[in-house]
């Protein structure tokens, strides 16, 4: 299952790491984003091994859009899910490439007619 959301990176949470029971080493990163919902939601995702560098080049207070998939596990009867970011964009570039309305200046206005006629309709 694949999704994507946007929203403001509120935090960049320290790299975590460990050595599975196989033997094999691992490193995670989670960060937090906040929604552009009417009612804003807070969602953690994480990073792992080779994906933590998606994050290289973004701070906090960015606007981002995540793609990401979830994931569900079982252990001990108990379920754990698992909310993995696979693609980070900066939103904010694109939301600031579009500017609407476009911008006014006074050059947009167009001269008066010199027409001193008294009547000013186009026809």
């Amino acid at each position: 299952m694949s999704m994507q959301v946007k929203g403001t990176l509120l935090q960049i949470l320290k790299i975590e790491s460990g050595v599975s029971k196989a033997g094999k080493e691992w490193k995670k990163q989670d960060f937090v984003i906040e929604t552009n919902e009417q009612f804003p939601k807070k969602v953690c995702f994480t990073l792992f091994g080779d994906k933590i560098s998606l994050i290289d080049g973004i701070s906090e207070g960015m606007e981002i859009e995540v793609f990401f998939s979830v994931e569900s596990r079982d252990f001990n009867g108990k379920w754990y899910h698992n909310i993995n970011a696979w693609k980070i964009e900066n939103a904010g570039a694109a939301s600031q490439a579009k500017s609407y309305p476009p911008e006014f200046s006074p050059a947009d206005i167009p001269p008066e007619s010199a027409d001193d006629s008294g009547n000013d309709l186009p026809f």
